[in-house]
């Protein structure tokens, strides 16, 4: 994948950037995997809102984007076509089973048209195939790894996840996320082989407030420019520090650092924690 670039004849071109979408072979979606989604603008179901600074933004369908591929063990498989998604930042891939069946997948980057995947307990390491974590080598990248049993991939789906075995000889097995942290998890769990693709989006540059518009993101208004009324870090003269202990939502609770992380007990499979540089 690579980035495009534009002559910077209006301020919003100047520094934007897009995707090339060279990789993109079919741009309909399989409408036999497609959904309608409806949109909330980040209300609930009393029609309060929930989730802040979202609204507008141009329709989607959901792909329908099989994250286990269990129940396809054995079967093999050819990738149809890779495609775009605008519910992810991963392209997807629409499979073709030999029983006839078609499924859309994350698409590993290098997997191209016509490559023949698997998904076996044990299966040949290519780029793509999905198979337990105890039959990978060590070293080895992948992606949508499972954490829990039986509900398909969970970890390393974003563009560019990579996920590195690190370990088998303990009675669990040592995977380093892309945040560093090193946690176990079980062997028999499933894993794809490769890195997600689309590497180069962490560098598009959005360029204008119009394009987030776009994607359905209102704009964000910092708290120190609020009311007292509004928010906690609001109120006082011209550009007023926050004048608290510790920064706050604007609900009060503390943030920016505050921790409220509650399921102490999964700590125990977690080796090394992602803030630790040593």
């Amino acid at each position: 994948m690579a980035l495009k670039k534009f002559k910077p004849t209006t301020p919003g071109l100047r520094h934007m950037s897009v995707s090339s979408f060279e990789e993109i072979t079919k741009t309909t979606p399989e409408k036999s995997l497609i959904v309608k989604i409806k949109r909330h603008a980040g209300r609930n179901n009393l029609g309060r809102i929930t989730s802040r600074h979202r609204g507008g933004g141009a329709k989607r369908f959901y792909r329908m984007v099989d994250f286990n591929r269990v129940d396809k063990s054995g079967i093999p498989a050819v990738v149809a076509a890779i495609e775009y998604d605008p519910n992810r930042t991963a392209r997807i891939m629409l499979v073709n089973y030999k029983d006839g069946e078609k499924r859309y997948h994350l698409a590993p980057d290098g997997v191209k048209v016509g490559d023949n995947l698997i998904t076996k307990e044990k299966a040949p390491i290519q780029v793509g195939n999905r198979m337990m974590i105890k039959s990978i080598p060590v070293g080895y990248s992948m992606c949508e790894v499972e954490l829990n049993k039986g509900k398909g991939g969970q970890l390393g789906r974003s563009a560019g996840a990579n996920i590195k075995l690190v370990s088998l000889e303990t009675q669990k097995a040592q995977i380093q996320m892309p945040s560093g942290e090193i946690r176990l998890v079980e062997k028999t769990n499933y894993a794809t082989i490769g890195t997600i693709g689309n590497l180069d989006h962490s560098n598009i540059k959005i360029g204008k407030a119009g394009r987030k518009r776009h994607m359905g993101r209102r704009p964000h208004v910092r708290g120190s420019v609020m009311n007292p009324v509004d928010h906690p870090h609001g109120g006082g003269e011209g550009r007023s520090p926050i004048g608290l202990k510790h920064p706050k939502t604007p609900w009060g609770m503390p943030t920016l650092g505050f921790k409220t992380r509650r399921r102490k007990y999964t700590n125990m499979m977690i080796l090394k924690d992602r803030r630790k540089k040593a």
